[in-house]
């Protein structure tokens, strides 16, 4: 994948990860609305640096090479931002820190502040912690491996911005 994606060109390189980002999102989105895993907060505040990126991809038909390197930049600066979240998280799962008072569930005396904590507390389910994982394989959490893979995916996109290579168009 490191070869794949610095060996192409920048464009296509762009390319990639908006079909990265895509599948991510449709991968979360399945596994919650099929799979019946509910996102806590910090679940959803992952969600949005792949949203920045998948943004971002799309304006990739419309500029040249050197358009494309910025814009992989940039992709690598949304999934900075999206490690730092997961890592948050999992500091979070992890018990190293406590999570905002929206992660821990409700007492039953706070107000809904969102549309969604509306849902949650007219259906009477609990909203979901950050502090307990909601699934695991091989000991790490789908938080963990979103860390993994936003750090891996922002280091191959920066190098791909900076490094020369790849075949002119």
């Amino acid at each position: 994948m490191r070869r794949m994606l610095i060996s192409l060109d920048p464009r296509r390189a762009a390319l990639v990860m908006l079909a990265i980002a895509a599948a991510m999102l449709l991968t979360v989105y399945a596994m919650q609305h099929l799979g019946g895993l509910e996102p806590c907060p910090l679940c959803v505040w992952q969600r949005y640096p792949w949203f920045t990126v998948l943004g971002i991809g799309l304006l990739t038909p419309a500029v040249g090479r050197d358009g494309a390197r910025m814009l992989l930049a940039a992709m690598g600066a949304a999934l900075v931002v999206g490690a730092g979240i997961a890592g948050y998280h999992v500091g979070v799962e992890q018990l190293w820190w406590e999570g905002s008072s929206t992660c821990v569930g409700g007492d039953g005396g706070e107000a809904p502040t969102s549309l969604a904590a509306l849902r949650e507390l007219a259906m009477g389910a609990p909203a979901p912690r950050c502090d307990v994982p909601a699934w695991t394989l091989f000991g790490i959490s789908l938080t963990g491996y979103n860390l993994l893979a936003s750090l891996a995916l922002a280091a191959l996109c920066f190098a791909r911005a900076v490094l020369p290579g790849g075949p002119r168009r």
